[in-house]
């Protein structure tokens, strides 16, 4: 995708492609995140084109209607043009919202744990929190929280906007206060690619207050 675009979300490079539908037709997902896919497939599509992408999560078929941002041909047979193509979630279907958030969850909390395993108990006990966010406990308050950590100290700051910044991470504002110091101690620690999955949780987070 754009710049601007993964400016707006962070996307799971998948280790096992997903097996999917896109417009009825076999393709796989390579990358996916909270608003939008990276995916393999047949056909040339153009920018702007709506297509349908169904896939399947513990038994659910998650569905939704996906909108091309950009798209390169990557390889022609005989018979089919094969594309490569990033597109962004413009609609969703039945509780396909719920269904994505659970799998992304799914997915960090397993590759967080993994990076902490030789770190001990504790921090891979950590970690697992972590993905409790995507799924926590809905109440009144509506909008977002931002924590920022500069020159070694946090800022936080309330936000009508789920962006997140580059130097930590925003949240929706019903998020437990403890869970939210554990998180910030775990960005403190990870690497460049540990934040960027912490920062792939509060976008989980973020989510799912813009939802309520």
């Amino acid at each position: 995708m754009s710049s601007s675009d993964r400016r707006e979300f962070q996307r799971l490079s998948l280790a096992k492609p997903i097996l999917a539908l896109l417009d009825g037709q076999n393709a796989l997902i390579l990358d996916i995140g909270v608003g939008g896919a990276f995916i393999e497939h047949y056909g040339q599509p153009k920018m702007g084109d709506q297509q349908r992408l169904l896939f399947r999560w513990k038994g659910n078929d998650v569905q939704f209607l996906a909108q091309v941002r950009r798209t390169a041909i990557v390889r022609k047979t005989a018979n089919a043009v094969v594309s490569h193509s990033g597109v962004r979630f413009v609609e969703s279907f039945g509780d396909a919202d719920y269904q994505l958030n659970d799998m992304m969850a799914t997915f960090v909390g397993k590759m967080l744990a993994a990076q902490k395993a030789n770190a001990g108990a504790t921090e891979v006990a950590a970690s697992a929190t972590l993905t409790d966010l995507g799924g926590a406990r809905r109440s009144r308050t509506r909008g977002y929280v931002t924590y920022r950590l500069q020159d070694g100290r946090w800022s936080v700051e309330s936000s009508d906007t789920p962006t997140q910044p580059l130097n930590g991470f925003t949240v929706a504002a019903y998020e437990n206060e403890e869970e939210l110091e554990s998180l910030c101690r775990q960005w403190e620690e990870a690497d460049t690619e540990g934040r960027r999955l912490i920062r792939l949780v509060a976008e989980l987070s973020a989510r799912g207050a813009k939802q309520t």
